[in-house]
């Protein structure tokens, strides 16, 4: 039976270009899942945008000597176009300075103070001497008060993983230029986290089991401890404050973690006016049937584990003042976050000053977005932090992809174009023949399992299991050597071709691009897996901006389909490219080393 599945995607921060461990977090995983549950025949929405406000974003415009807003606008489209260049599926991939986020963000407020889960109160900000600026509070770095971590941030400690205050760290020093912040008295708006501690805790021990481990302890642990949060900072550039006397405080706006995740919303009801059915969206947020996975790195479990349901409880008037749901009507909260680990670079964090990185554009400018791709699904951040190195990329590109899967494909239709021009009709089969066609066929139901549990290591590694075996029974056939026994070559290469096909659709979730291009070469025609594409939009008749968007609903489906007889093969064309070992060489030269 058909379900709702919303992919919420963690939104990018339009400060400056991603680098690959980003989009080993947030994006590909993400596509992963959403492909494969397209394929499975469910109706999936994926979300996300470019999150647009904060300090660090007015930071950057002033190192730049440009406007946040100027900033915005160019991080925005380099941020689209690297994600489309990647393949990634969205729907609706937007940000979050839009009219319609605004006026979402601003509902969401009033929705919980009006239950009363937001009250003002007298608090202490950090603020640059030099600037007089509000400092974000991950952008002040100290030692933690309670474990003693020389690095903790101004909101939380990794280390222990307690949340914190920045006025609590001891000696805090400003990230952006090592200044000691100032502490004065302001006003702002709390959330009432602590009101929510009752039905948190219900709902996340109703998640043991299902979550990741990971993300399951470290949202639990922060139960016993949870502490009114600031929603609001004295800045700007953001979302005004929905209140009389508030909104027109030109310095005074919504914090931007609290905006940032309202934008999964807020992208769903911007993607369903443009599909001219403007309550689509609530299939998704308000059906209980529907499935709600949010995709993010570790450093977001807080937001979207805790944060983001209590939010939702307290605006659909659940908690513990309880109250009635806003306008929007009670939402449903997230049913998993799906949480990687962090990749590091040849041992090193990633890191833009340091000149530690690899940025998604520059990346895909030289090597393919499905060797990125199958290189994050086999060898990323899943379960535990993973360093990317230049060596084991060249060696699983051309021993896995290259030597593996391209070779499969290749010979297999290279032989069977050359000597029969279509698919052969194949005659008795031997147990050979028999034992890999079951083979191939009975890894759609192991597959398909891990990648409905967000388990891509497990998934990508049985679907190559099959590759491998089809290798192994083409080295043992031998069908070149079978031109006196045409009968035999042909039933052979009707089995090497549909073990092709097969993979090809357990593939396909991973390497969209290049399983499209097996589909051609097998005699298919028409869309085989929808890729995405930039289309400029804009609000009102207002300044144009550029959206990923796509149609997803091609041929692809989750099954075995076998392969007709006579079907006329198109010439193999390299799947993907051999890589110089030099290559490590030189990406290690770009690096510095």
């Amino acid at each position: 039976m058909s379900q709702h599945i919303l992919t919420a995607v963690a939104w990018p921060y339009a400060n400056g270009p991603r680098h690959i461990g980003h989009v080993s977090g947030f994006g590909v995983p993400s596509d992963v899942f959403s492909r494969y549950q397209r394929m499975a025949g469910n109706k999936v929405l994926m979300v996300s945008g470019t999150d647009e406000h904060g300090t660090p974003i007015q930071v950057q415009a002033d190192k730049e000597g440009v406007t946040a807003r100027e900033l915005a606008d160019r991080y925005n489209r380099v941020i689209a176009e690297d994600l489309t260049g990647l393949g990634l599926s969205y729907d609706l991939f937007t940000r979050t300075t839009t009219k319609n986020h605004y006026a979402v963000t601003q509902e969401i407020f009033k929705g919980l103070y009006d239950n009363g889960y937001i009250f003002p109160k007298t608090t202490m900000g950090a603020i640059s001497p030099s600037t007089g600026r509000t400092l974000p509070d991950r952008y002040i770095e100290g030692t933690c008060p309670i474990c003693g971590y020389d690095g903790a941030r101004g909101d939380q400690c990794d280390n222990c993983g307690n949340q914190l205050d920045p006025i609590q760290l001891i000696n805090p020093k400003s990230r952006i230029n090592g200044e000691t912040p100032t502490f004065v008295e302001t006003e702002h708006f709390m959330l009432d986290l602590p009101a929510f501690t009752e039905v948190l805790g219900s709902y996340l021990q109703s998640k043991q089991g299902e979550w990741r481990p990971n993300v399951l302890k470290f949202a639990l642990n922060l139960l016993g401890d949870l502490q009114p949060r600031a929603i609001s900072r004295d800045l700007d550039w953001g979302v005004p404050i929905p209140l009389d006397g508030w909104r027109d405080q030109p310095n005074k706006r919504l914090y931007v973690w609290f905006d940032a995740v309202i934008g999964y919303l807020s992208a769903s009801i911007e993607w369903a006016r443009r599909s001219g059915d403007p309550d689509a969206w609530r299939e998704w947020w308000q059906n209980p049937d529907a499935r709600g996975y949010y995709f993010m790195g570790k450093d977001n479990i807080v937001f979207h584990a805790e944060i983001w349901p209590a939010m939702l409880f307290g605006y659909s008037g659940r908690g513990d003042r309880a109250g009635t749901a806003g306008s929007l009507g009670a939402l449903e909260v997230p049913s998993e976050v799906v949480s990687s680990e962090f990749l590091t670079m040849e041992g090193k964090k990633f890191s833009s000053s340091r000149q530690v990185v690899i940025y998604v554009r520059d990346f895909l400018a030289r090597y393919d977005a499905d060797a990125l791709r199958y290189y994050i699904a086999v060898a990323g951040p899943e379960n535990q932090d993973t360093d990317f190195t230049w060596q084991e990329f060249v060696n699983r590109n051309n021993g896995e992809l290259v030597a593996a899967w391209g070779n499969l494909v290749n010979r297999s239709i290279s032989m069977a174009a050359k000597n029969f021009g279509a698919v052969p009709e194949p005659g008795d089969l031997t147990d050979a023949d028999r034992a890999l066609l079951e083979r191939s066929r009975k890894a759609f139901a192991p597959v398909g399992e891990e990648l409905s549990r967000s388990r891509f290591k497990n998934a990508i590694n049985e679907a190559f299991d099959v590759v491998r075996e089809a290798n192994k029974y083409l080295a043992e056939q031998e069908p070149w050597k079978l031109k006196e026994d045409p009968e035999r070559q042909k039933s052979i290469l009707h089995v090497a071709l549909q073990v092709v096909d097969d993979a090809k659709t357990m593939l396909t979730p991973f390497l969209p691009s290049s399983s499209n291009k097996v589909f051609s070469m097998l005699g298919g025609e028409g869309v085989w897996s929808g890729m995405p594409e930039i289309r400029e939009v804009d609000e009102d008749g207002g300044t144009p901006y550029p959206v990923i968007t796509g149609e997803y609903d091609g041929a692809a489906r989750w099954e075995h389909r076998p392969i007709k007889p006579g079907t006329p093969l198109a010439p193999p064309v390299p799947l993907f490219k051999k890589l110089d070992p030099k290559v490590v060489d030189e990406e290690l030269a770009r690096l510095g080393e």
